[in-house]
């Protein structure tokens, strides 16, 4: 067996040799444990601050069972975890950080393969980025989507119908009594969100980038063919020592062309843009927005999931999953990339059937003709923003309106169910100084509440803008991730209360209606806001991170970095 790696430590001769034998044998392994034998690691973010991967113990303990059956020697390890509902300011802050954990930990120990335990948002492309970096064989396990929620005979997914319910809650169309019962039920098992959101996303782009086995993203996390595929996984990630199947290998530039192209059918998050560019970044691929833009204009939308359908992702799972919808989009693939069970996507694909067309549909009867992300361009973003336009309101693809701006979150959440805010429906909504440095961390602020005024009148939804994030969860006609962020000086920071804004999808095009000399003359009188952080890891943050187009990755990881 190759496992070079390990035996550096554990074969040396002398004292060290000794010595390192000894300390694991204190572990209660017996002698034949360094008999040729290959060390994988098992990378784990469980975490009780992590309710997405509170079960990847478990899942953990079903991996090693595999590495054993298969002749390794399973060593488990922890990292950061990074649990969207309770880290603040912004799990997105801390990314990198466990990024760069997994990668040292991976660099730092004998081990000859890792396997990735992951599934809330940032989890799956933190370990990602730093399994690439250290690229030595990886594979990816997800915890899995939790159960659909149950209210009074409606199916809940745990982001998408939480926020539509919220809005009637704090228009009393919902009594306490009432949101007391949606608490106690609508996340009624452990696991990430069952909808397409960031969580689903990234563990399905996992997968179509070929670092996972066919079949494991969308397993619901309490079914037992979860913990089937972790044992089937550790028994791969002994397999592929020998293989030599390592990261570079299995995500090459056509992979991640591919994780684009599913990104798109799947209409799913646009925080997946974000993590694509950063994970491909670390093998020193260059992705640009304006190839997310190309693909989504070339691939249909056909996965009839939360929050573009309306379906779980349980549903989805249950009619084929991602290798059924992988395979009706084969043309638009490239076949021939490697995965890490040493086949082809085109031979894992090959025989996956979609049962349930009104959830997978075809290439042919699409929910939308084009991607579910739109990337913009204009004097408002020179260097892009996005829009999920298959969650957005058709009627608002091509508008114009007065702008209505927030200096920051703060302000927003101050004014926004004030029965005196002057805006209509066809104002937009605007609010900077929510960026990757402005904020700071880039949280999933984008998702500006509609104004409990016009939800009273039964406005359902609104333009809104800013340079935040938003939840793969979230909904609604929102422009995001606008670039230059305002607190650097982009032209978001200059917009006023009344400007004119225009958004036109369909032109791919996001501006404000000023001429550009007033604009520079704007630009002129930016005052920087003050920064956020002068110490400790938020001070290296702010003094290395890179902005929304660019992946928000440090810009010292990057392999061309001088």
């Amino acid at each position: 067996m190759n496992n070079k790696r390990s035996s550096q430590w554990f074969q040396s001769s002398g004292y060290y040799g000794f010595a390192r034998r000894a300390w694991l044998r204190s572990e209660g392994f017996p002698a034949d444990i360094f008999e040729g034998k290959p060390v994988v690691g098992i990378c784990n973010s469980w975490s009780e601050f992590n309710n997405c991967n509170a079960h990847l113990r478990e899942v953990a303990e079903a991996v090693k069972r595999g590495v054993l059956a298969a002749g390794g020697v399973p060593l488990e390890f922890p990292t950061i975890s990074l649990g969207e509902m309770f880290m603040a300011p912004t799990t997105m802050m801390f990314r990198n950080l466990m990024a760069m954990d997994v990668e040292e930990s991976i660099r730092a120990n004998p081990m000859d393969a890792v396997v990735l335990l992951c599934g809330c948002d940032k989890t799956t492309p933190a370990q990602l980025m730093g399994a690439a970096s250290a690229d030595i064989p990886a594979i990816v396990v997800p915890g899995g989507p939790m159960l659909a929620g149950q209210w009074r005979g409606q199916r809940l997914g745990s982001g998408t119908d939480g926020r539509k319910l919220f809005d009637q809650y704090r228009t009393g169309r919902l009594t306490d009594e009432e949101w007391c019962e949606i608490e106690g039920c609508i996340a009624r098992t452990t696991g990430h969100c069952t909808v397409m959101g960031t969580a689903s996303t990234m563990t399905s782009l996992a997968e179509a980038l070929g670092m996972s086995l066919p079949g494991c993203a969308n397993i619901p996390a309490p079914d037992s063919r979860r913990l089937a595929i972790a044992e089937l996984s550790g028994r791969m990630a002994v397999e592929m020592i020998e293989a030599g199947r390592i990261p570079s290998r299995i995500m090459t530039r056509e992979a991640f062309e591919n994780a684009i192209t599913v990104l798109m059918a799947l209409g799913g998050s646009t925080n997946a843009v974000v993590h694509l560019i950063a994970m491909a970044g670390r093998l020193n691929i260059k992705l640009t927005l304006d190839d997310f833009d190309r693909i989504s204009r070339r691939t249909a939308y056909i996965a009839n999931v939360k929050p573009s359908g309306e379906y779980l992702m349980e549903d989805f799972f249950y009619a084929g999953g991602l290798p059924a919808a992988m395979n009706r989009i084969t043309p638009l693939l490239h076949a021939d990339c490697e995965t890490v069970n040493g086949k082809t996507i085109g031979e894992n694909i090959s025989s996956a059937r979609t049962v349930n067309d009104a959830v997978i549909r075809t290439l042919e009867q699409p929910l939308y003709a084009e991607g579910g992300i739109a990337v913009l361009y204009g004097n408002l973003a020179p260097d892009g923003a996005l829009i999920k336009q298959t969650a957005a309101s058709a009627e608002l693809m091509n508008h114009r309106g007065p702008a209505y701006v927030f200096e920051n979150r703060d302000e927003m959440l101050a004014r926004i169910d004030s029965d005196d805010l002057p805006v209509d429906r066809n104002t937009v909504l605007v609010m900077r100084n929510c960026g990757p440095k402005g904020a700071p961390g880039f949280p999933e602020w984008g998702h500006i509440p509609m104004p409990r005024k016009l939800l009273n009148q039964g406005v359902p939804d609104m333009v809104r803008l800013s340079d935040a994030r938003m939840s793969g969860v979230s909904y609604g006609t929102v422009v995001l991730h606008v670039a230059p962020e305002s607190a650097i000086g982009g032209p978001l920071a200059v917009v006023r209360t009344g400007d004119e804004i225009v958004l036109d999808v369909a032109a791919r095009k996001i501006e404000i209606a000023i001429p550009v000399e007033e604009i520079e003359r704007r630009l002129g009188q930016f005052v920087a806001p003050k920064r956020h952080y002068d110490r400790g890891y938020g001070r290296l943050f702010l003094d290395h991170v890179t902005q929304a187009n660019l992946g928000c990755d440090f810009d010292f990881l990057s392999p061309g970095y001088v």
